[in-house]
């Protein structure tokens, strides 16, 4: 490849819940651009994660995991996965080697199979699991035809990453680049604030909060100093998860305050004022607005 050719091309990172595609697309990225926690459907919308190797601009998808819906979240957000494996150059399945060939992984292969997408396997947390039975799971998911590479990785530690990120670099079409070379994701701030704050949130609920409860930034001021003010509020459905948020004293929503915004700072590489509120909405998953503002489509 000549200095002067730019290549630039989208790789759709799908697969079933909690099958560590974000934990891949952070580790590829070097940063955090999606948030991680091991509660299912974490991801809730298309984000994007740019990665540059060489003269070559690698746009990751890291979409929602797919399953059967049956809400009408649950709906939008395999359909915003499918799309994005409808509109990318390439798509990466990725699988958890531990779990293995699950009724969920063999439905997104048979899909895929129409697809005319050329698809990788990516087959993570090998670490954990023994060589012959990696092997012959590798053997039993490409005898579908679907996949022309197979790679092995840990997610987590970068096993296997970098042979992956090349390989992938490799398939990406002649063009320019999509974003500036410096630029990692295209998520706006204001969307990292709170993704960031239900990251936490997860952390420190456990099972106690169904995943359904929202996030949203309210507002964003820019400071003289180059702080930044932001208020989020949490919303809940009922107001016997509003105390579980808050804990006793308001303790437990303090302590995922001061979790957010350090991450924030460290991101942002800038001092944060991080206010947070909860409240109560019933009808949350009723408002298209929101559904609006995480890209996904509320009639689907």
């Amino acid at each position: 490849m000549s200095e002067e050719m730019k290549h630039c091309g989208f790789v759709a990172v799908i697969g079933a819940p909690n099958a560590g595609k974000s934990t891949l697309v952070n580790q590829i990225i070097g940063t955090k651009v999606s948030i991680v926690s091991p509660k299912v459907q974490t991801t809730r919308f298309r984000i994007r994660g740019i990665a540059m190797a060489g003269q070559t601009q690698i746009v990751f998808v890291d979409t929602p995991g797919i399953f059967e819906p049956k809400k009408r979240l649950e709906r939008a957000m395999v359909s915003a996965a499918w799309m994005g494996a409808q509109d990318a150059d390439l798509v990466c399945l990725v699988v958890d080697a531990i779990r293995g060939r699950d009724e969920q992984t063999r439905a997104i292969i048979e899909r895929l199979k129409t697809s005319r997408r050329e698809c990788f396997l990516v087959l993570n947390k090998v670490d954990l699991i023994q060589r012959e039975r990696l092997l012959a799971l590798a053997a039993e998911l490409n005898e579908r035809g679907v996949f022309a590479q197979t790679f092995m990785i840990s997610a987590l530690n970068g096993d296997g990453v970098s042979d992956l990120e090349k390989a992938l670099a490799a398939r990406m079409p002649e063009g320019e680049w999509m974003f500036p070379d410096d630029e990692v994701s295209d998520l706006p701030q204001r969307l990292l604030a709170a993704e960031i704050t239900r990251e936490k949130l997860f952390h420190n609920l456990h099972q106690e909060l169904p995943y359904a409860l929202s996030v949203i930034t309210e507002s964003w001021e820019e400071k003289p100093d180059g702080s930044a003010r932001i208020e989020l509020t949490i919303y809940v459905s009922r107001d016997s998860q509003k105390g579980i948020v808050l804990g006793q004293g308001g303790k437990r929503l303090k302590a995922i305050g001061q979790q957010a915004r350090r991450e924030l700072e460290e991101l942002l590489d800038r001092k944060v004022h991080l206010f947070l509120f909860v409240k109560v909405h019933d009808r949350l998953w009723e408002d298209s607005t929101q559904f609006s503002e995480w890209g996904l489509d509320f009639d689907v």
